[in-house]
């Protein structure tokens, strides 16, 4: 076989090569590359380099330094390229520009931010079920789904008129920023700090980034009214709001709670009553009493 060597190339981040792939494309005879590393041999040329596409092994004629794909030939090879973790994400972004492109899916061209919202909150349940069940195959799966969501909206967005418009590096731009400003005894100079600590600190960087009134504000209202009381009750706390009188719990355990609870919603199905709407209102009104409070403390500063 003609070939000198095989240097395996990214078909995803072209012209990424390592220092091996460097000193074998810089002392080949020749180079030529299989159809998987179309995209490098693109990159080679366009920084003046003579490359000859070739459709298998079988077609190469002399010695030459081949750029294949990961698995694309057999035989002797070196690891021209050393993807990053989160690689294939790019693959992601790339299946989502296709099936949203003229020639793509009919179905997923005409989705919208509305008529995809649904799926966002039901692959999120899912999910957080896997998690339950401590299911690490349908975690893989289940949050590949929450990907796709997250994949998905920012491709609409892309295409949205200019005053509306991200896209997914937009999304991951804003988070890596965000991850980096809020832990700054990671990425700073504030220093080792304990668990509450950081929690105290998110909550003051949180509130300097967000202007924030009251601990309402970015609590999703959407959410079950226990999770929603939950996150309003301890974010008052935080701040030195009041929180709700606490119930006397007679239980030492939270799966004897989980019993109680579910005793209650038993007994108000008995009466007619619904218990989400039930906590939901009194969720509501502590919003109400919370958003109050923050006003009037902030009036008086």
């Amino acid at each position: 076989m003609p070939v000198a060597l095989v240097v395996t190339v990214s078909p995803r981040l072209p012209g990424l090569l390592g220092p091996a792939g460097w000193r074998a494309v810089t002392s080949a005879p020749a180079l030529a590359a299989l159809p998987g590393a179309a995209a490098t041999a693109d990159v080679l040329r366009a920084d003046g380099w003579t490359v000859t596409d070739v459709p298998d092994v079988a077609a190469l004629t002399r010695d030459v330094v081949l750029l294949a794909a990961p698995g694309e030939t057999p035989g002797k090879s070196v690891a021209g390229a050393q993807e990053p973790a989160g690689a294939r994400l790019l693959d992601v972004a790339a299946v989502m520009d296709r099936l949203r492109s003229p020639g793509g899916c009919p179905w997923d061209a005409e989705q919208t931010h509305s008529s995809l919202r649904g799926y966002l909150l039901e692959e999120a349940h899912e999910a957080y079920d896997a998690i339950v069940d401590d299911d690490p195959a349908a975690m893989r799966e289940e949050l590949g789904d929450v990907l796709l969501q997250v994949v998905f909206h920012a491709r609409v967005a892309a295409e949205a008129a200019p005053e509306r418009r991200f896209d997914i590096d937009d999304v991951a731009g804003d988070l890596v920023d965000k991850l980096v400003r809020r832990h700054p005894h990671v990425f700073g100079d504030a220093g080792p700090r304990d668990v509450a600590e950081v929690e105290a600190g998110w909550e003051e960087i949180k509130k300097a980034e967000k202007q924030r009134r009251s601990p309402t504000e970015g609590v999703s209202r959407s959410q079950p009214a226990a999770a929603w009381g939950q996150a309003l009750v301890r974010r008052a706390a935080r701040v030195g709001l009041p929180t709700p009188q606490p119930a006397d719990l007679t239980v030492d355990s939270p799966e004897e709670l989980g019993e109680r609870l579910l005793g209650v919603v038993a007994a108000a199905e008995q009466r007619g009553w619904d218990v989400e709407d039930a906590l939901r209102e009194a969720v509501r009104r502590y919003a109400g009493e919370l958003d109050a409070e923050a006003a009037a403390r902030s009036a008086g500063d």
